[in-house]
């Protein structure tokens, strides 16, 4: 059975800085790209950031670039998004995703192509 279990999420101030973790179990991890999504209050569901099977690549939105770094270690199963100068609009629930490529090299930011989803993990920012 195919897990993705975020942590890390929680309270902070505007400013401030979060590290949100993805531990994956019952999928062969690198074989998989991993994104991390977020859906704020009233919003639709949006892209984050996204990272290829074998970290070379990674593709952010516009609105955290610059401040959020997305990184992951297949040996320990696990995806991280290091998040910096947090603002109140970044208040949502984040989701992991993970996305079966058969290139080493690729990411995307359609949710729609992601295989497995994580439960979510709310990060709220206060002002």
């Amino acid at each position: 059975q195919v897990q993705l279990v975020e942590s890390g999420g929680g309270l902070v101030q505007a400013g401030g800085s979060l590290r949100l973790s993805c531990a994956a179990s019952g999928l062969t991890f690198s074989r998989y790209a991993v994104g991390w999504f977020r859906q704020g209050p009233g919003k639709e569901r949006e892209f984050v950031a996204a990272i290829s099977r074998s970290g070379s690549r990674t593709d952010y939105a516009e609105s955290v670039k610059g401040r959020f770094t997305i990184s992951r270690d297949n040996a320990k199963n696990t995806a991280y998004l290091q998040m910096n100068s947090l603002k109140p609009e970044d208040t949502a629930v984040y989701y992991c995703a993970a996305d079966r490529r058969w290139d080493y090299d690729s990411t995307g930011s359609d949710g729609k192509t992601y295989d497995y989803w994580g439960r979510g993990k709310q990060v709220t920012v206060s002002s």
